[in-house]
C-alpha cells in the first residue's frame, strides 16, 4: 500500500513540507500563508519556517530547553489522546493511557531526583528524545516501559489485577 510517508520520501523538502502543509491546513493555517505568498511572490514554506523560528525562539526565551521538552511531551499525547477516545477503537485508548502511566512516573521521578538530573549532560536533549520513543508510532515505547518496568513494580500492590503476562507488545 503506498502512503503519503512514501511519496514524500523522493520530494524535496520545500516540497514536502508543502504537502504537510496541505494535509494539516487547521494546525498551519494554509490559507493565511497562502494569502502572504499572493502578495508577496515567495513560498509560503518560507513564512511557515520564519514563524516557526520565531515562536521557538519566544518559547525558548520565555521557558528555556525545559519547556520546549514539557511541551513535546504534552501537546501532541495531549491531542492524540482526544482523538483516541472518539475513535471507538480501543487500541489507541490503551496506547495513549499506557503513556500517561508512564508520563506520570516518569513527571515524578523527575521531580523527586532533581539534584541528579540537573547532573545529566544534555538531559533535556534526552528526554525530548525519549518522549519521542515513548510516542511515536513505529516504536510505541510506552508499551515496552509498561510491561517491561512498571507492570512488574506496581502490580504486586493491586488488588485484583491480573498476573504479568511474557508477552511484549
Amino acid at each position: 500500500m503506498l502512503t503519503l510517508a512514501h511519496v514524500l520520501i523522493g520530494l524535496d523538502p520545500l516540497k514536502r513540507l508543502t504537502l504537510f502543509s496541505l494535509s494539516h491546513p487547521l494546525l498551519l493555517n494554509v490559507a493565511r500563508f497562502k494569502e502572504i505568498e499572493d502578495k508577496t511572490g515567495y513560498s509560503k514554506v518560507y513564512f511557515f519556517l520564519a514563524s516557526f523560528f520565531a515562536l521557538l525562539s519566544i518559547v525558548l526565551t520565555l521557558g528555556g530547553v525545559k519547556l520546549v521538552s514539557d511541551l513535546v511531551s504534552f501537546l501532541y499525547p495531549a491531542y492524540a489522546s482526544f482523538k483516541a477516545i472518539d475513535s471507538g477503537k480501543p487500541e489507541d485508548d490503551t496506547q495513549w493511557l499506557t503513556y500517561w502511566v508512564v508520563f506520570a512516573f516518569f513527571s515524578i521521578i523527575e521531580n523527586c531526583m532533581w539534584f541528579i538530573v540537573s547532573w545529566i549532560p544534555m538531559y533535556f536533549v534526552l528526554k525530548i528524545s525519549f518522549f519521542l520513543w515513548l510516542y511515536h508510532p513505529k516504536f510505541l515505547g510506552a508499551g515496552l516501559v509498561y510491561q517491561q518496568v512498571l507492570r512488574p513494580i506496581v502490580l504486586p500492590y493491586v488488588k485484583g489485577a491480573a498476573p504479568p503476562s511474557k508477552k511484549v507488545t
